[in-house]
């Protein structure tokens, strides 16, 4: 039930719309943290449910975001993906997965590979809000909040008894010569009880283009696991277990290696890799303990309690030796593991003439991080300082009500507290050639209001006013990594934290002909967290400061149109600027440039034709992007991922199409990137597949 409302809804942050309206008070969101129809949220949201994950023959999770505008995702290699969301990447965007922070306190500066670690074919649903701020969720909630629902058994729709159905599903494409699979059984006692296994298995290939060739080592393998049980506790109350773990192996960080030789990209060159192997490993899981009541007695209406714990492991081996010289030996290995406990409550209330969301949560990690390089102390090498902890912990109230003077209008006002503390273990300082520690803490208040107008009964029209706050992480405060085309960089004690104001306005119409959602956001930066050099000097070594100050702002756009009852066109679009006053190195002088990465102008059309009977579908899809030659000062010295000059623009067309062949056979066939375009993602480090049939078969039984 909730696959087929999530396909027929009218997904207007996202350009995926319905034909039949009469559907639309199911689809809710959690933009709010409340129950809402999509179209009542003062917020510009996005929503991808599992049909269109299958139907679109989505990779990665990353991916699934891939035709939402305002978002562009960068891929450093075929294995990561990072959402560039308003403008903003990495631990910028907050990542949340069944309610549970993703986002730790090991998150560095840029595009990070984390999100990867998500298996999309574990995911049920997917909810974009751009722009919210950090009232409801807390640090990192700049650009965007990224909510997954893993799937379940749903047990509450199922009849009353014994229940079981088990699934099949395999993928293969052409280009790379890829398989994935993925077994899953659902089994238990229909309003009851109910079990989810599954395990997904991934081999991918390398990847080719028609300009460069074969990419050699962008190919990994990946292995999933997920369990989840359901039991109600009353007819109201449900409690969650689940557990999921996620294992990826040897991928390469392809831009940095021999294995890129570089090349011309519509006569923008591209420079070479140096190093002989840049390998990456990272295993990450998450189990969770919920209760959960919808519809309780008294004053609180619905309440839930989350209890999490997460690990993680990120290892880099990397062979920096001169293959020229047989004596030049430079091998090195970096470390992280990572431990999260986590608690969070949320609770639901009437009060007065509207509805009060509040509640409150924590995070505690625990670090400990090793490093070696060929003839150095390995102290110094750490990734991150060792033996340490970082606790981040908020309160929050968001209240939604409507004025009994204005009937039409909706007003949404909300606050949250933040503390967070680091306790610095082991840092190196070179110096005093030993290991130090530190603590550092930071406190802050956020607000946010949010109205709402139902200008008629087909238009709302929004405005609001978000404010954002990010503390600085371990990896901020100590960091020691390799970043862009290898330029070495080191963390600073001495950062303050981040902090953003999004203004934004916008619409959402619809009818049962025609539909679409319109947003413009104007973001304020104040004393972003950068990469600056510490002297003016050439070999000046890279060292984190508060020195960044801009804006950004931006439109987008998306909308539908019902030829007939078969027959619809869907079409979006994004556009954004951005600068930033940046210290040349610090202490130095400002310079005014380009916010790093800013995406260029993007969009998709699409017409989709559907078989009276739903059982056939054929879509076909046109997406472009233009020149992004907008470029920061760092863009400009990261060579090997964005061409000298910019990242030429492409427009790439592609098919998609579905057969239900029976009740229990599911086809789905995609050519993605028809005409063999030779491009690239901006910011990414390796070119997009060539023409690549993309096969799938579901089997239930």
């Amino acid at each position: 039930m909730m696959i087929r409302f999530i396909k027929n809804a009218i997904l207007m942050g996202c350009g995926i719309c319905c034909v039949e309206a009469e559907e639309l008070p199911e689809t809710v969101i959690s933009a709010s943290r409340m129950v809402e129809v999509l179209k009542d949220s003062p917020y510009s949201v996005a929503l991808i449910g599992s049909d269109d994950l299958l139907g679109d023959a989505i990779r990665t999770l990353p991916e699934a975001l891939r035709d939402v505008p305002g978002v562009l995702i960068q891929k450093t290699t075929h294995a990561q993906g990072s959402p560039f969301i308003r403008g903003f990447t990495g631990r910028q965007n907050l990542l949340l997965v069944d309610g549970v922070r993703i986002n730790n306190s090991t998150f560095r500066s840029g595009p990070v590979q984390y999100w990867n670690t998500v298996d999309s074919n574990a995911i049920e649903r997917i909810e974009l809000v751009r722009g919210q701020g950090s009232v409801l969720f807390g640090s990192d909630a700049f650009g965007g909040t990224v909510y997954t629902h893993t799937r379940s058994s749903n047990f509450l729709d199922q009849d009353e008894g014994w229940f079981n159905q088990n699934t099949a599903f395999y993928r293969f494409d052409t280009n790379s010569e890829s398989h994935v699979g993925r077994l899953e059984t659902i089994f238990g006692e229909g309003g009851k009880w109910g079990v989810l296994l599954g395990i997904s298995v991934k081999d991918f290939g390398d990847i080719r283009d028609a300009g460069f060739g074969r990419y050699n080592n962008t190919g990994y393998s990946e292995l999933d696991f997920d369990f989840r049980l359901d039991y109600a506790v009353s007819d109201s109350a449900t409690l969650t277990l689940a557990t999921q773990y996620v294992d990826q192996d040897d991928i390469s960080r392809f831009h940095s290696t021999l294995d890129n030789t570089g090349f011309v990209l519509d006569g923008n060159v591209i420079t070479a890799g140096s190093n002989l192997a840049r390998d990456l490993d990272q295993e990450r899981s998450l189990t969770y303990l919920k209760i959960s009541e919808e519809e309780g007695a008294g004053w609180i209406k619905k309440w839930s309690a989350v209890l999490s714990y997460q690990t993680s492991q990120d290892s880099q081996f990397r062979d920096r030796s001169d293959p020229s010289d047989l004596t030049d030996i430079d091998l090195s290995n970096t470390n992280i593991d990572l431990q999260t406990w986590g608690l969070a409550v949320n609770f639901e209330s009437d009060l007065g003439p509207g509805a009060i969301i509040y509640g409150a949560d924590y995070y505690h990690d625990r670090v400990d991080s090793t490093g070696s390089r060929t003839g150095n102390d390995p102290r110094e090498e750490r990734p991150i300082a060792d033996n340490s902890e970082y606790d981040l912990f908020g309160l929050y109230a968001q209240y939604r009500w409507e004025p009994s003077q204005l009937p039409k209008l909706e007003a949404t006002v909300g606050v949250r507290y933040t503390y967070a503390k680091a306790d610095i273990g082991n840092v190196f300082d070179e110096s005093l050639a030993q290991d130090v520690g530190a603590e550092q803490d930071w406190d802050n208040l956020v607000l946010s209001g949010r109205v709402l107008y139902r200008a008629t009964d087909n238009l709302n029209v929004y405005a609001g006013i978000s404010e954002g706050f990010r503390a600085p992480n371990l990896n901020d405060l100590t960091g020691n990594l390799d970043s862009r085309s290898g330029v070495s960089e080191s963390g600073s004690l001495d950062v303050d934290p981040e902090e953003f104001i999004t203004y934004e306005i916008g619409a959402h119409y619809e009818s049962d002909k025609f539909g679409y959602s319109l947003a413009a956001y104007y973001t304020e930066i104040d004393s972003i967290i950068a990469r600056v050099p510490a002297s003016s000097a050439t070999n000046a070594i890279v060292t984190t400061t508060n020195g960044q100050d801009g804006f950004i702002y931006g439109f987008e756009a998306s909308g539908f149109y019902n030829l007939s009852s078969q027959w619809q066109i869907k079409a979006q679009a994004s556009w954004q600027e951005g600068e930033t006053e940046t210290e040349l190195f610090i202490g130095g002088p400002v310079e005014e440039e380009y916010v790093s990465r800013l995406a260029p102008l993007m969009g998709s059309v699409s017409m989709r034709w559907s078989h009276p009977n739903d059982r056939f579908w054929i879509e076909g899809r046109v997406s472009a992007a233009a020149t992004a030659d907008k470029l920061s000062n760092n863009d400009q010295g990261d060579t090997q991922r964005i061409p000298i000059g910019g990242t030429p623009s492409h427009v790439i067309g592609s098919l998609y199409a579905g057969w239900q062949a029976t009740d229990d056979i599911l086809l789905t066939a995609a050519v993605e990137n028809l005409t063999d375009e030779v491009y690239r993602v901006h910011g990414s480090g390796q070119n997009e597949a060539g023409v690549n049939l993309i096969l799938g078969a579901k089997f239930s039984f």
